[in-house]
C-alpha cells in the first residue's frame, strides 16, 4: 500500500513544498502559543483556572 501511495505522490510536480509548509504551521503555533504561555499574567492565568469552580453564573436547561 505503501508503495503505491509513495509512488503515486512522487508523479506530482511540486508536491515536496507541501511538508515543509506543514512543518512550518505546526513549528510557528507552537512557539506562539509557549510565547503566549510565557508572558500571559498571572492574574489572568488564575482567573481562568478558577472558572470552573464557580458556582454564580450557573444556568440550568
Amino acid at each position: 500500500m505503501l508503495k503505491f501511495v509513495k509512488g503515486h505522490m512522487e508523479s506530482i510536480e511540486g508536491i515536496e513544498i507541501y511538508p515543509m509548509i506543514s512543518l512550518l504551521i505546526f513549528f510557528i503555533f507552537f512557539a506562539a502559543l509557549f510565547w503566549w504561555v510565557v508572558t500571559a499574567k498571572k492574574e489572568h492565568i488564575k482567573e481562568v483556572s478558577n472558572i470552573p469552580l464557580e458556582t454564580e453564573n450557573e444556568t440550568t436547561l
